[in-house]
């Protein structure tokens, strides 16, 4: 980047800049002239259509450093476990992060009831699965409950911030959308036209089978983890030393490993694919985008200990492969997401600080300083992937709880760090975000409520596969089976009720806002009487005027006849 000095000199006025925007080198004067009548005016597409050609690089506010002082003192810069600033967090960041950061929070007191009775459960009553029926379907329970709280805790917060109920916007094209120049149908305005048919062919013939390829691999993956484990196995049992005992292990994290590259590498890749598929919309984008990441993501995850629950049937096999599976995924998180980041912007800073003192210009050294080193530094691309390792965690806990009830123990150490790297992540590894509102989490509350019902199903079956109810039923395979189907039928319609009778709004804020409405009704038909009125006084004085003149011309008329 070239940097102009010239806008940064201190003998002009005072000037703070809210936002950078980076242009390519080659950019001609008139561009930039063209751009800067574009920003005055506020036309909102100028800075679109650059970014889309490559004229501008980025656009990015710049940290306020006062402000970021003030929030990072009183919201990581202490390792306490306490709550956190949501307010001040909103206010610096906007909703869509703070509400990230308000589920995270709560999702991790809500951890602390499973991880405090899983506990006794897997110190005193490890083999004993007629305990862990109740153990399996208090996490039913709770995984309902906790759920349907969030969105009221939820509803209240943005009703605080003013945007639970948000009116729905127009959406402009997304940067990178391209077409044919034409005029668009609904709006009238020029804008790049594709055909939909065009996008469909994408979606169909190029981007599905790929993601049917990568969920091929990652099967094929699989299958050689576990043959991993079977010469693990088999090493063991032949020496039974302590080295190969710890031997056994060594399987599960070499693969906990590559489920993690394989998670980004498809990653980018399904960014790739959907940015090809040339969406014309930011929520279509992150529809097809967030359906495929969910997609590989869960199979990724989740088959191998499907395929030891249901196929191989070995539940020490299982519960070692999903603490490891566990652990080490969110070590890895922790390590690649925050403390690598923040290592490398702690350098990067260094070089930045040297840079400057051996610059011999008079300009504001420090203004100098901020704008260079945050353009450096990562751009944050939402909270997608935060919330992935949210969901991905909900997963390990909720859906083999009868079988390891510890792993809600290790999700609240975990995201008791959590909080505290993202945070410094937020404040320090990335740019600032544009602030973005938000009335609620968006289509993550689905996808953490269909994961809470596929918990129905593998805990019913874990249970009913045990031996201690295999035994109740030695005659009859068939009763058994129709008696976990009656229970995980019971449990679903049961998390149902409670969906039901759990009221998505607290009774204050549905009061709330039917007065809102109401008064807003009383306001519009106020409007409405006042401009009727003005009409019906408006006609009237017209027909007044009307016939004064008619009556004037009668009179002279009358005049000129009588003369």
């Amino acid at each position: 980047m070239k940097v102009t000095l010239s806008a940064l000199d201190t003998h002009e006025s005072s000037f703070t800049p809210l936002v950078v925007i980076e242009l390519a080198q080659d950019v001609k004067e008139e561009t930039k002239e063209w751009l800067k009548s574009r920003i005055i005016t506020k036309k909102k597409d100028g800075v679109r259509r650059l970014l889309t050609s490559g004229i501008v690089i980025q656009v990015f506010p710049l940290h306020d450093n006062e402000a970021l002082k003030k929030l990072e003192d009183t919201w990581y810069t202490r390792f306490t476990i306490k709550y956190q600033p949501i307010d001040s967090i909103r206010g610096y960041f906007g909703e869509t992060i703070a509400l990230y950061f308000g589920f995270l929070e709560y999702f991790t007191f809500a951890l602390i009831p499973m991880a405090v009775i899983g506990l006794p459960y897997y110190l005193f009553v490890w083999e004993d699965y007629d305990k862990y029926v109740i153990f399996a379907s208090f996490n039913l329970i709770w995984s309902t409950v906790i759920l349907e709280v969030w969105k009221r805790g939820c509803a209240s917060m943005t009703y605080r911030w003013g945007t639970l109920v948000m009116k729905r916007q127009f959406e402009e094209p997304r940067p990178g959308y391209h077409g044919v120049l034409g005029i668009n149908s609904v709006t009238g305005r020029e804008e790049p036209l594709y055909p939909s048919y065009k996008r469909q062919l994408r979606i169909y013939l190029v981007s599905l089978p790929f993601v049917c390829l990568c969920l091929y691999f990652s099967l094929f993956v699989m299958m050689i983890y576990f043959d991993m484990e079977n010469w693990a196995l088999g090493l063991h049992e032949n020496s039974g030393s302590e080295w190969t005992s710890i031997l056994l292990y060594v399987p599960s994290i070499i693969y906990a490993i590559v489920i993690e590259i394989m998670n980004r590498l498809y990653r980018y890749a399904a960014e790739f694919l959907t940015s090809w598929e040339n969406h014309r919309l930011e929520s279509a984008y992150q529809n097809h985008l967030i359906l495929k990441v969910l997609v590989f993501n869960f199979l990724n995850c989740f088959a191998s200990l499907f395929y030891i629950a249901f196929v191989l049937r070995d539940m020490k096999l299982l519960r070692q492969s999903l603490a490891t599976l566990l652990i080490t995924s969110q070590i890895l998180n922790q390590i690649v997401e925050s403390l690598l980041p923040y290592w490398l912007q702690k350098k990067h800073h260094v070089q930045v600080k040297k840079k400057v003192q051996a610059l011999k210009a008079d300009i504001d050294a420090t203004l100098y300083e901020q704008v260079v080193l945050e353009k450096e530094m990562g751009t944050y691309l939402g909270t997608f992937d935060d919330y992935l390792e949210l969901f991905l965690q909900f997963g390990y806990v909720s859906l083999f709880s009868c079988v390891y009830p510890l792993a809600a123990a290790f999700a609240v150490l975990n995201n008791l760090t959590e909080v505290n790297s993202d945070a410094l992540k937020m404040c320090r590894v990335f740019k600032r975000p544009f602030s973005e509102p938000s009335a609620n989490i968006g289509v993550w509350q689905l996808a953490f409520e269909t994961m809470s019902v596929i918990s129905v199903v593998t805990n019913c079956a874990l249970i009913g596969m045990s031996p201690q109810v295999n035994a109740l039923f030695p005659d009859s395979k068939a009763d058994l089976i129709l008696i976990v189907v009656a229970v995980e039928h019971a449990l679903l319609a049961l998390k149902f009720i409670l969906a039901f009778a759990i009221p998505d709004k607290p009774r204050h804020i549905q009061m709330k806002l039917a007065r809102l409405e109401f008064e807003s009704l009383e306001a519009l038909k106020q409007q409405v009487m006042t401009i009727v009125l003005k009409i019906k006084m408006y006609f009237f004085s017209k027909c007044h005027e009307v016939q004064f003149r008619g009556l004037t011309l009668s009179i002279s008329f009358r005049l000129e006849v009588t003369r």
